[in-house]
């Protein structure tokens, strides 16, 4: 599929002068540090050094005050407080980290993670009655809870006490609980709107230390647990989840707790640094994996571990949930493509909305993420459950998804979500005339460019510019995420040494050895499912490769390598050589830059 290669605003000429000559450093990175609204010295003072005494003030966040008095008081009187979240890796980690640090504090207090299938997401009726049976007064509900009107009603007439902590957006109506917690309230002044829903775990602990008098450092342990929700839920790692992502990853390689530690060793990945990356690709999944296949709970017990017996043996047992998943969503990722492929009709949409009552409920979301990559189109991917059609649905860069659910919701029980992903279910019988109603909404409102893959560049770069010093500060924008995204680099007029190989057990990616004219030096590079593109860069001519710049490590020697995003041949030149050159091969090269 042809890429969009886009490249971003350099910066006011003026302040990346500015920065390069009070930095010492190239252009590039001057360029780099202004793309990313760095204007001055104390500006990226602040970003290559974040200090955790530039957290906000927790009590900035409306409510946080009453938050914490209820807890002392529950504490107090001796209540029964029920730390209750939601299945995925944001809310596993958030119901950790504050029934971990509150039972050092408190020990009448459990946990309670709700059931996918039987309780479906948020706050449930079946949640609030075992509060009810089993004595609970108390209810704090993170990532979760925000549009619960109807249900922290009802717990109040039950004489429960709910305290919300989430971080998605409100609807039209605050529910009444003793204290909501949500720095996207409208009347909300806190100065950062994109923590996860750990990060307002974190700071009602926070809220909760200075109320009595615990020192911070015995909170700051705990960070391991919101680097990882950071980087799963896909915030924004900027302002303030700068700091706790830097920090929590600082806990992550140094001290991790024994749930953590359980994983990194059974992922395999405990003998380097852990990044962003190896949470969103490593750790994440697995603590996903456990609320998809059976229990969000089996996660809470492993990152709650207290020895590392119990973490190993329910590290395994996620482990094992996350194998099942990545066979149960192969599966059915095959099947919905054979249903595309199979339907000329379908083929012709500006979206894809597939339904099959037999479909796991656990994976949908990522079957639609996977569907993306072969159509690139908004997706909605929908099976049963208790008697619903149920799924989950993605989008594309720059196009609203629920504003397009959401023209859609007089055709559904609930939905949920964002701008590029979200929750929805609707009566079966509703599942035609939305398929209608969306595809109508996607034709009406989404741009042409949307349906063509984007790769946003940030700058070109020639291969002479890659020293020591250059990727050392490079190194130094980390933690990348939304809002500091990993470098994107074009280089252009590079040549295959001859040394570039397929790769894989299916041969389709491509291991290079590339130069730059003018350059002697041999830069190594992967590209993944690119093994297509191998006969056209092997044929001598120049092309140009966007990519990002990554540490390999093997064997314990670490080398820099270039993960190459998208190629493009020069043309002019290509189509020159072709005229005296219609070979077999010219002709596969050609099929390919179709």
């Amino acid at each position: 599929m042809k890429k969009r290669w886009t490249y971003k605003n350099a910066g006011d000429p003026g302040i990346v002068e500015g920065l390069m000559k009070s930095l010492g450093v190239d252009r590039v990175l001057a360029t780099l540090l202004a793309q990313r609204g760095i204007e001055t010295y104390e500006q990226a003072e602040k970003f290559f050094r974040p200090k955790l005494k530039d957290l906000y003030d927790p009590y900035l966040m409306k409510g946080m005050r009453e938050a914490v008095e209820r807890i002392e008081k529950a504490i107090q009187d001796k209540e029964k407080i029920l730390i209750y979240g939601d299945y995925d890796v944001d809310g596993t980690t958030a119901v950790a980290l504050v029934y971990s640090f509150l039972r050092k504090q408190y020990s009448n207090i459990e946990n309670y993670i709700p059931d996918r299938y039987a309780e479906g997401y948020g706050i449930s009726y079946k949640g609030i009655e075992f509060a009810l049976e089993h004595g609970f007064s108390l209810i704090i509900a993170l990532d979760c809870g925000i549009k619960a009107v109807d249900k922290i009603e009802y717990a109040k007439e039950k004489g429960i006490d709910f305290i919300i902590c989430d971080h998605h957006l409100p609807g039209d109506q605050i529910p009444d609980a003793v204290a909501v917690l949500d720095p996207k309230r409208i009347d909300c002044p806190y100065p950062f709107k994109e923590l996860s829903g750990c990060g307002v775990g974190f700071k009602l602990m926070q809220g909760y230390c200075k109320l009595k008098g615990i020192p911070l450092s015995d909170l700051y342990p705990f960070l391991d647990l919101v680097a990882v929700s950071i980087a799963s839920d896909i915030v924004p790692v900027t302002d303030e989840n700068r700091i706790l992502g830097y920090y929590g990853l600082k806990q992550l390689n140094a001290a991790p707790s024994k749930g953590l530690k359980a994983i990194i060793k059974l992922a395999g990945i405990e003998k380097h640094d852990i990044t962003i990356d190896d949470i969103v690709f490593r750790i994440g999944p697995r603590i996903n994996a456990s609320g998809r296949m059976e229990s969000g709970k089996s996660s809470v017990d492993l990152l709650c571990a207290e020895s590392d017996t119990t973490a190993f043996e329910m590290g395994s047992v996620v482990n094992s949930c996350n194998n099942d998943r990545r066979f149960v969503d192969r599966a059915i990722t095959e099947e919905a493509l054979l249903l595309v492929a199979s339907d000329a009709e379908l083929q012709k949409k500006k979206s894809t909305v597939l339904f099959n009552p037999e479909w796991h409920k656990g994976v949908v979301g990522i079957v639609a993420s996977r569907l993306i990559e072969t159509y690139y189109r908004p997706t909605v991917i929908l099976t049963e459950s208790n008697g619903f059609a149920t799924g989950s649905a993605r989008s594309v860069p720059g196009f609203d998804l629920y504003q397009a659910v959401e023209a859609c919701s007089d055709l559904l029980e609930n939905f949920g979500g964002h701008m590029y992903a979200a929750g929805l279910t609707m009566k079966v019988e509703n599942v035609p005339l939305f398929i209608d109603r969306f595809e109508r909404y996607v034709v009406e409102h989404i741009e042409p460019q949307m349906l063509i893959p984007q790769i946003d560049i940030d700058s070109k770069l020639d291969f002479s510019n890659i020293t020591d010093k250059f990727y050392r500060i490079l190194k130094q924008f980390r933690p990348f995420g939304p809002g500091n995204m990993a470098p994107v680099f074009v280089t252009e007029k590079v040549f295959d040494t001859g040394d570039s190989r397929l790769v894989g057990n299916e041969k389709n990616h491509i291991k290079f050895a590339l130069i730059q004219e003018d350059n002697p030096k041999v830069f190594q590079g992967i590209a993944f499912q690119m093994g297509h593109h191998y006969k056209g860069i092997h044929c001598g001519l120049p092309f140009s490769i966007c990519y990002s710049i990554m540490e390999n490590t093997y064997r314990g020697t670490s080398s820099l390598q270039l993960r190459v995003r998208d190629i493009q041949y020069i043309d002019d030149i290509l189509d020159e050589w072709e005229e005296g050159n219609q070979t077999a091969e010219m002709e596969e090269v050609k099929k390919n830059r179709a």
